[in-house]
Order: C-alpha cells, then sequence, then structure tokens
C-alpha cells in the first residue's frame, strides 16, 4: 500500500504544479497581448535634439571619425506602461556616401528603467559616447541626421522598437576639410 499511496502524491503533486505552470502561462500571455499597439498611440514627446558643438573631424588609421556634442530634451513618459520594464534609449546618426547608401552608427546611449521616477531625457551639451566612424575616409562633407530611437522591453512579451520620425529629426552638414 506504500507503494500506490507514494504514486498517488506523486501524480497530484505533478498535475496541481503543471496545472499552476499552465495558468502562469495563460496569464503571461494575456498580459503581453492586454498593450499591443500601445506604441501607436503613445509616443514618446521629443522636443529637442541636435548638434551643439563639432569638436572634431579627423582621419584616424585610414577611417574618419567625428566627435561631436548634442543637446537634447525628450519626454519618455508616454512610451510607458504597466508591462514596461525599461527603455533602451539611444541616438542614431545616419548618412549617405558613394560606397554604401545607408550608414547608421550608434553614438549615444541611456537604460530608462520603470522604477525611476525622472522618465525625461534634458540634457545640454552632451559628449557622444561612441565616435561617429566611417569605414572610409567619405565622412568629409555629408549631411548627418540625428534621430533618437529605443526599444521596449516588456515584462513579458515581445520586444519591439520605436523611432523618431524621420521629418523631425535634426541634420547638420559636417567640413569638407578635416579639422
Amino acid at each position: 500500500t506504500f507503494a500506490m499511496t507514494m504514486h498517488a502524491v506523486w501524480v497530484r503533486l505533478n498535475a496541481v504544479v503543471f496545472f499552476g505552470l499552465t495558468v502562469l502561462l495563460g496569464l503571461s500571455c494575456l498580459a503581453a497581448l492586454s498593450k499591443v499597439g500601445h506604441s501607436l498611440y503613445h509616443q514618446p514627446i521629443i522636443h529637442k535634439l541636435e548638434l551643439k558643438t563639432l569638436r572634431s573631424l579627423k582621419s584616424h588609421g585610414g577611417v574618419d571619425r567625428a566627435l561631436f556634442s548634442f543637446d537634447i530634451h525628450a519626454d519618455m513618459r508616454p512610451a510607458f506602461h504597466w508591462n514596461i520594464k525599461q527603455l533602451f534609449v539611444y541616438v542614431v546618426a545616419s548618412y549617405e556616401t558613394e560606397s554604401k547608401k545607408v550608414n547608421q552608427i550608434v553614438v549615444w546611449d541611456k537604460i530608462l528603467e520603470a522604477v525611476d521616477p525622472n522618465k525625461v531625457i534634458d540634457l545640454q551639451n552632451v559628449f557622444v559616447k561612441y565616435a561617429l566612424v566611417d569605414q572610409g575616409d567619405e565622412l568629409r562633407g555629408k549631411e548627418v541626421t540625428l534621430q533618437l530611437m529605443w526599444d521596449h522591453m516588456p515584462i513579458t512579451g515581445l520586444l519591439y522598437m520605436g523611432d523618431q520620425s524621420i521629418e523631425t529629426a535634426s541634420s547638420f552638414t559636417l567640413p569638407a576639410e578635416y579639422q
């Protein structure tokens, strides 16, 4: 009889555990679906993202490298909801060259946690974290567009990206000569 009661206990324990896991999976799916489309209607408000100072444009080891600072003021609060754990926010510098039509380089980034009380980025004269580097010598004289982008990282569900409208992004032209 001992073998029969042990078997019955393990079967019941197995049923309870897997029932609990099934309920958890169902609730996680419902949570993920509850905010689908939220980012279509609740976009961050980007007041300013523009070049402040071009610090240098040099040839460094056969590649062009530009260092600059920028001003940024963006209210990221509309992008948050109860299922967002954090936003990975980054500034992308994009330009075109003759050898490659699309060049996009991340020059600055920041992680905004849902628990942080301040979800507004308001920084002046921010120096780039990562240099604007062209893998050739085609950076001189190019028009560069600065655009804010962000990745939503939910508690449960799929990761998805958002970005500043290209119509509201700012642009500047690099000098034709090294400096």
